[in-house]
């Protein structure tokens, strides 16, 4: 396995304007990102939590704890604590500018 970046470890928002295809782009918090209703992001933790950000009614914020472990091939897998299988998401590219993702469900992570 090799190791992961370590500018993956920080909290990373959704920039949805910069998707391509099944690849998803997320920028540092401090971004300056264009005006939008809500982002959606998370923050990675290198001792496996996972705080995951979702936009709540009011444009507020929701926060979920979750954890993750290292898998090969530049791949990690959530999961919400006491569930046995999550999502997989693997890292296609990981600068302090910029993340690129390719998210698998439940099934693809077996």
């Amino acid at each position: 396995m090799s190791p992961l970046p370590t500018a993956l470890f920080r909290h990373w928002i959704h920039s949805r304007e910069e998707d391509r295809g099944e690849i998803r782009v997320y920028r540092p918090a401090d971004y300056d990102f264009p005006p939008a209703r809500g982002r959606d992001g998370f923050e990675l933790r290198p001792d496996g939590t996972l705080i995951r950000y979702g936009i709540a009614a009011a444009d507020g914020t929701t926060k979920r704890t979750e954890r993750w472990s290292e898998l090969a091939g530049n791949r990690i897998r959530i999961g919400v604590p006491d569930r046995e299988r999550g999502e997989v998401w693997e890292i296609e590219s990981c600068t302090a500018e910029m993340l690129r993702l390719r998210r698998h469900g439940p099934a693809e992570a077996r």
